[in-house]
C-alpha cells in the first residue's frame, strides 16, 4: 500500500471514530465494531430467516426460502475456505459450528418440503 492510500485510510478511520463518538454523545445509535464474528453472525441470521427458523423482521412471520438459504450457507462455506489459516481459532470454530447448524437445519427443511 502506498503512502497516499495509507493517509486516506487513516483519515477515513479518524472520521468514522469522530462520527461514532458524536452519535454516542447525542444518545444516537452507534453501530457495533465490525469484525469477522459479527459478519458471520449477520449472514447466519439471514440464513436462519430464509430457513424459517427465525421470523422475518419485516413481516414478523416465519417464511421459508430454501434457494436463498442455500445461497447464504454456500457463501459462508466459501468464506470458510477462503479464510482458512487466516482466522483466530475461536473465529474458525465459530464459523465451523455455524455452518454445521445451518446445514443441518437446511437438510431438515429440505426433507420436510420433499416429503
Amino acid at each position: 500500500m502506498d503512502e497516499t492510500n495509507k493517509n486516506i485510510d487513516q483519515s477515513w478511520k479518524e472520521a468514522a471514530e469522530k462520527e461514532k463518538a458524536a452519535l454516542k454523545k447525542e444518545g444516537g445509535f452507534a453501530p457495533p465494531e465490525p469484525d469477522f464474528t459479527f459478519f458471520i453472525t449477520t449472514l447466519s441470521l439471514q440464513a436462519s430467516i430464509a430457513l424459517g427458523h427465525v421470523p422475518n423482521p419485516a413481516t414478523n412471520k416465519n417464511e421459508t426460502n430454501l434457494p436463498q438459504a442455500k445461497f447464504l450457507i454456500d457463501t459462508l462455506g466459501v468464506l470458510k475456505e477462503k479464510t482458512k489459516g487466516n482466522l483466530k481459532p475461536e473465529e474458525s470454530s465459530f464459523l465451523e459450528n455455524m455452518l454445521y447448524e445451518l446445514r443441518m437445519l437446511y437438510i431438515s427443511k429440505q426433507k420436510g418440503v420433499e416429503s
